[in-house]
Formats: structure tokens, C-alpha cells, sequence
């Protein structure tokens, strides 16, 4: 338009100032008496003026064609650019259904959709940019990615399809380097006492079966010592893997089984970073949890992500030796000795085991002349605690190794000795806050391990075979200063610990938990006074009866009980239902949940071995052994947890049913 109006203004102006020109002469011939002349001049004027009116109209209407034709090819350039960039367009209505959209977007959703919302070819697209407030996401349709731009004026969505994009980085993730290591667990134990000929044949039957397992999935193995192999594969190759849930571990074990051995496999994997330090760190850290947890399971750790596990079906063997308590032992002895003081805590809502291993962990203390204070608050205090309590405020000694957590945050300082027994999850332990402020950190537990592990500490004694954290800490008192002993009521505790634990012996009870005993009831440990202890109140024991008469038992073996939403129950009232549930026929797994004080459910679980309760419950944020686990929730109602507790547990089924 610019230059139409431009050569309209030279046109208007040229004859207008020609005939002013024009009007002047004539009037110079008028008043000079030059008539004839300037009779002349007009008719030869207008003759030149008629020319050049029509050149000068010719020009226009040629001109004018010529602009219209560029409009024409501006506009015909602009829907091109519309219709043929790989770039889609769609106008939405105020009800956010298709108004319009580009050829480019006809070709991928059809013209049928129209008026069709535009949450249902790309779910929730509106939804998500409205409620984020946020104006650029990706989302899916056909197969296809497009990353997608809200142009909220125009009501108008650019969308650029990013497909190849991201099927190059699906590529480049499948080539991911992957670390593993291998670790025979029992390798050195099975085989000690062995033939060389029978050694040479499992060794071969374990080796081929472990090599015949790479070849299938394309992994490069090589073994570098009797126990452990190192594999080098891909993200792709893991993903085939992870499909078959590492059969391999049961591959392993029936191959050692068929020549009288029990062989069991542990492996730690790491992944998702294109450094190969990283990874390998990370696959050393997965196999310490693997192991950590029991072994006979595959542990997978990812850069900035959770760890995956398989397997962990059976029981862990005992495989700690007294050797190892003995070297533990001196270990504890010299960093106590390295710091001015000594903090013990539990876990929260401590039971027998937590104060039993407590107290040994402060007798260790004591006998090397180190001052020690147990962390325990009066609300930490449950009716079996208090009985208990009653018999150490009759030794004054005693009682005054118990500080409150405002007591004990007095105590700190630099050279403190912060010591965590019967728990290893920093979300767990009694004051959080002391152990964030320690820099002197030491973990005795017989949990398996969990992903979350406290930091950063100088010792850590963790054996999931033992039976409590009390056989533990009683184990590494037998190599102490000999000079002292544990009281008779010191000894009474830890065997109580040990009781609660092992359900009086039933349950994860080895040789080496009767040694422990046996080591306390020769430091005085009273068995009657154990079990005066544990008593229950008449209040108890009907609050037990009516968890248990509303259990819902299942044909697979499993009971469920979901206890009343407005009544309250204790943690051990609760921990002994899913006991004595077991005790029912036909009952292979228990679950009771139910509401405590603090206005969170907790949940107990307990199993003869055969379903993996522990790996329930950390589904639900919890954890705890294969046959004996828990976990604690705040925020859901009983319902909704429920239905999470009944979809965890089809999960392991189906897991199960599928290995089968």
C-alpha cells in the first residue's frame, strides 16, 4: 500500500502544478498583449498536457496490476507458509474444542475431529498449561512427540513435532553403558570343606550357567576372582533383563542345589550416566545394598534415582563370623575411645530390642571408661517400656544413663560418638536433629538395608542374619574388658530384645542367637523377669482379640485386618496380632493396619518366608525383613491406604506367579 500511495500523490500533483504553469504563462501573454502567441501556446500546451495525462494513466493502471499481483503473491507466500511449514496450527473455540487447523495438522489428526475437545486427542494438554499456568509442554498422539507452545491471545496452539528428536535420545539411552558385579555370596563357605573334584564341577556348572545367561541377553562377563564376575552391557540389554526379573538368581541356586550345595547369587548394577567411574561406583554401592539386605537379589542403582529391586525370596544364611564380631568389636572400642562422649539411639517408638542393644552398646562404653547417655523421651515410653522403667529406677546407676533429646543436645560437640541401633534410616531414628549434627556416626542393626542410609558413618555393623540388634551388640560384649560384666537386670533387658525379635525362638533364630543367649544368661539374665516384662494388661489383650476377630482371611493364605479409623492402637498390640494371626491354619502372610496416637496408620507384617512382606511394605514406604515388616503413614486415610496395601500385595503375587 506504501507505494500505491506514493505514485498516487506523484500523479495528482504533476498535471495540477502543469496547469498552474500553464494559467501563469497565459496570463503573462494577456497582460503583454501577446494574444496570438499565447493563443499558440494553449493549443500546443494542451495537446502536450492531453499526452501526458495518458502516459501518466497508463502508468497507474500498469503500476496498479503490478501491486495487485505482489499483494496477490504476498498473501499466496503467507498461506504457504501456513499450510506447508512442518509446523501445525490449531485454533481452539472459548470451550477449547478444534475451531481450525493447518493442512500441516490436517495430515495428522483427521479433519472428522473437529469441534472435537482438544483434551481428548492430547490428554490433558489444557488442563495441565491452565492449571500451571505455564505456556510450552510436550505431549503424544499417534505415536508421534510434539512439543506444543499456548498462545493464550489467539486462542491458538503451534505445535513442532519432535519425534525424531526423541527417538535419537531413546537410542542414545539404550546405549547407556551399564556396570554390574556379580558376587557369589556363600562361594568360600560352601566350597571349604569340598573334594577338588566336586569343587571343579560346580565351579564349571556356576560358570557355565552365569556365562550361558550373558550370551543370551549380549553381555560381556569376565570373572576376576573365585566370587565375582564383572558385566559390561547396554540400557537396552537391562531393560530385556529387568523383563525376565533376573531369573538368573533362580537359575544359580537349582544348578548349586542339584550337586548338594546352597550357592546363592548377589548382583549390583549401576546406570544412567555416561561416565564410566560414575557407573562403576555405582554398581559397588548397589551390591554392598544387596548384600546389606540379605543377598540373593539384584540391586539396581541409577544417577539421581531410586534403587530397583529383584529377587530376595529366600531367607539369608548366616554368613557372619565370629571373627568379624571380634574385629567390630575392637573397631567400636577405639572410635568410642577416639571421642569425648557416647549418644545411643533407636528408632522411634524404641521397643525391647532398640533399649536392649541400647544398654549394651552403653556397657561397651562404660567398660572402656567412656561416659554414655541413651536418648529416650518420656513419650517414647510404651506400657512394655514402662515396666522395665520401674525396674531401673530401683538402680539409680542406670536410670541416669537415660537423657531427654534436650538433654542431649547439651551433650554435643564435635567429638561425640552418635551411635544407631536397631535402625539405619535417617527418617527413623529417634532425633533426626542430633543425628543431622553429629560428625561422629556409628549403625548396629540386623535390618536389611534400605535405599535411604544414614551418612557419612564410621562404622557400620550390618547383619540382616542375625535375629536382633541385642545378639549383635551381645556378641561384640564378649570380646570387650572382661573385668566388668552386665548386670543381671542389663543382661535381663537384651535378652527380652532378643525374645521380641525371634517370637520366643520361632522366628530367624540361628546358632549364634542361642550363643548370644546363652552369653546373657551367664551374665545373670533372668528369663522369668524377661517375660514379666512382656505381660499384657487386660486392655491389651482385648484390643488384640478384636484385631484379630476382624481380620478377613483370603484364599491365597493371606489375612488383612483393617482395623476401626476412630480407634487408636499401640505399635506392639498391633505388631502381635499380625503374630498371632499366623498362628491361624491356612495363614501364610498377615497384614493389620491401624490407627496410632500420633494420627498416623501404621502397618505390621509378618509371613512364614514364602511371600516377601518386606518388599510389601517398602512399596508403602516402609521396610523390615522377608518375613517381618512394617511401615508407618501420615497423611492417608485408612481407606486409601487399604487399597495401596491390597495393590502392593497383588504386585508381589503376580511378580511370584510370573517366576513360577
Amino acid at each position: 500500500m506504501g507505494m500505491y500511495n506514493v505514485l498516487d500523490r506523484k500523479m495528482v500533483f504533476i498535471p495540477f502544478a502543469i496547469a498552474a504553469f500553464h494559467i501563469l504563462v497565459m496570463n503573462i501573454f494577456v497582460l503583454t498583449n501577446h494574444f496570438r502567441t499565447g493563443l499558440l501556446f494553449l493549443i500546443v500546451s494542451t495537446i502536450l498536457l492531453t499526452l501526458l495525462f495518458l502516459y501518466l494513466y497508463r502508468s497507474f493502471v500498469i503500476n496498479e496490476n503490478r501491486f495487485r499481483q505482489m499483494v496477490v503473491d504476498i498473501a499466496g507466500s503467507k498461506q504457504y507458509a501456513i499450510d506447508e511449514l512442518p509446523m501445525g496450527l490449531i485454533i481452539l473455540n472459548d470451550d477449547d474444542e478444534i475451531e481450525w487447523m493447518n493442512d500441516y495438522m490436517c495430515k495428522e489428526i483427521s479433519k472428522d475431529n473437529m469441534n472435537t475437545p482438544i483434551n481428548r486427542l492430547f490428554p490433558n494438554i489444557m488442563t495441565t498449561l491452565k492449571a500451571n499456568n505455564i505456556h510450552r509442554t510436550e505431549s503424544t498422539y499417534n505415536d508421534k512427540y510434539f512439543k506444543i507452545y499456548w498462545d493464550e491471545k489467539h486462542q491458538a496452539l503451534h505445535l513442532i513435532d519432535i519425534t525424531s528428536q526423541r527417538n535419537r535420545e531413546t537410542e542414545l539411552e539404550d546405549k547407556q553403558p551399564v556396570i554390574g558385579i556379580l558376587f557369589l555370596d556363600n562361594y568360600d563357605e560352601v566350597t571349604q570343606n569340598m573334594s577338588e573334584a566336586l569343587k571343579s564341577e560346580l565351579n564349571n556348572s556356576i560358570t557355565n550357567t552365569i556365562n550361558e545367561w550373558a550370551n543370551r541377553h549380549h553381555i560381556y562377563i569376565r570373572r576376576f576372582s573365585q566370587d565375582r564376575f564383572i558385566i559390561l552391557l547396554n540400557s537396552s540389554s537391562l531393560k530385556e533383563i529387568e523383563s525376565t526379573r533376573f531369573n538368573l538368581l533362580d537359575e544359580v541356586r537349582d544348578r548349586s542345589q542339584e550337586l548338594g550345595a546352597q550357592i546363592t547369587l548377589s548382583v549390583g548394577i549401576g546406570e544412567g550416566s555416561d561416565d564410566y567411574i560414575e557407573v562403576g561406583e555405582l554398581a559397588q554401592s548397589s551390591l554392598d545394598l544387596a548384600l546389606g539386605r540379605g543377598g540373593d537379589q539384584v540391586a539396581i542403582k541409577a544417577v539421581n534415582g531410586n534403587a530397583r529391586f529383584y529377587g530376595g525370596k529366600t531367607d539369608p544364611m548366616e554368613k557372619r563370623t565370629r571373627v568379624k564380631a571380634r574385629v567390630i568389636s575392637h573397631a567400636l572400642r577405639d572410635i568410642l575411645l577416639e571421642g569425648d562422649n557416647v549418644l545411643i539411639m533407636g528408632h522411634k517408638h524404641p521397643d525391647m530390642d532398640a533399649l536392649g542393644s541400647a544398654i549394651g552398646v552403653a556397657k561397651i562404653a562404660s567398660m572402656n571408661g567412656i561416659e554414655a547417655h541413651i536418648v529416650l523421651n518420656e513419650d517414647d515410653i510404651d506400657e512394655t517400656l514402662q515396666r522395665m522403667m520401674k525396674e531401673l529406677k530401683a538402680r539409680e546407676d542406670l536410670m541416669k544413663m537415660f537423657i531427654t533429646s534436650e538433654e542431649a543436645w547439651e551433650k554435643m560437640n564435635p567429638k561425640t560418638t552418635v551411635v544407631v541401633v536397631d535402625t539405619h534410616r535417617p527418617n527413623m531414628v529417634l532425633d533426626e536433629v542430633i543425628l543431622n549434627k553429629a560428625a561422629r556416626k556409628v549403625i548396629i542393626d540386623h535390618h536389611r538395608r534400605a535405599d535411604d542410609f544414614i551418612s557419612n558413618p564410621l562404622l557400620v555393623y550390618m547383619e540382616p542374619y542375625a535375629s536382633s540388634a541385642s545378639e549383635l551388640v551381645a556378641e561384640l560384649l564378649e570380646y570387650q574388658n572382661k573385668e566388668q560384666k552386665l548386670s543381671r537386670l542389663e543382661a535381663t533387658i537384651m535378652l527380652t530384645g532378643i525374645i521380641v525379635d525371634t517370637r520366643n525362638y520361632t522366628l530367624r533364630t540361628g546358632s549364634r542367637t542361642f550363643d548370644a543367649a546363652s552369653f546373657l544368661r551367664s551374665s545373670g539374665a533372668d528369663p522369668v523377669l524377661a517375660q514379666t516384662f512382656l505381660k499384657d494388661d487386660i486392655d491389651t489383650y482385648i484390643a488384640r482379640s478384636d484385631l484379630i476377630k476382624s481380620a478377613e482371611i483370603r484364599d491365597n493364605g493371606i489375612a488383612i485386618v483393617k482395623a476401626d479409623s476412630m480407634m487408636t492402637y499401640h505399635p506392639v498390640t498391633v505388631a502381635q496380632a499380625a503374630d498371632q494371626l499366623l498362628q491361624i491354619e491356612g495363614v501364610q502372610a498377615s497384614f493389620v493396619m491401624a490407627a496410632r496416637e500420633d494420627e498416623s496408620i501404621g502397618i505390621s507384617a509378618r509371613s512364614f518366608g514364602e511371600m516377601n512382606v518386606q518388599l510389601v511394605m517398602e512399596a508403602l514406604g516402609g521396610g523390615g525383613h522377608l518375613s517381618n515388616a512394617a511401615t508407618r503413614v501420615s497423611g492417608k486415610s485408612m481407606d486409601e491406604l487399604y487399597d495401596e496395601l491390597d495393590e502392593a500385595i497383588k504386585e508381589i503375587l503376580d511378580n511370584r506367579s510370573e517366576e513360577e
